[in-house]
């Protein structure tokens, strides 16, 4: 996810859906996490974040919207520049900055324990 005083951004792929969701996405093989983010934020937003720059720091669990109860498992890092301007790639339809609030009316739900465990922990304001 990327988060930074701002809020914490999230992507729509849909332009008929709006939900908006973090990126990220499945390993391809051989890769590791922090791998796999790397190379989904500069696919998706354009973002070069090294992978030896992200740390794990915590995994949600919850259902996946609208994947008819089928349950996720999210593993989320912090870590790279806090300067960010994102520029979404092809398959994104759009992304925007989320306070909380925000983020609870329009994404999706693993997002909010995402924000919750950020503000937390003081990597984002509240």
């Amino acid at each position: 996810m990327a988060a930074s005083a701002r809020g914490a951004a999230a992507e729509r792929t849909d332009r008929g859906n709006d939900t908006f969701y973090l990126p990220g996405g499945k390993y391809e093989p051989g890769e590791t996490a922090r791998e796999a983010l790397s190379r989904e934020l500069s696919e998706e937003l354009g973002l070069v974040v090294p992978a030896d720059e992200l740390v794990e720091a915590f995994v949600i669990h919850d259902v996946a919207h609208g994947k008819n109860g089928r349950r996720l498992q999210m593993t989320c890092f912090t870590g790279g520049p806090q300067d960010i301007e994102p520029a979404p790639g092809r398959e994104i339809a759009e992304y925007a900055w989320f306070d909380r609030r925000e983020a609870r009316e329009r994404c999706a739900p693993a997002h909010s324990q995402v924000v919750d465990r950020l503000v937390a922990r003081g990597r984002m304001s509240g």
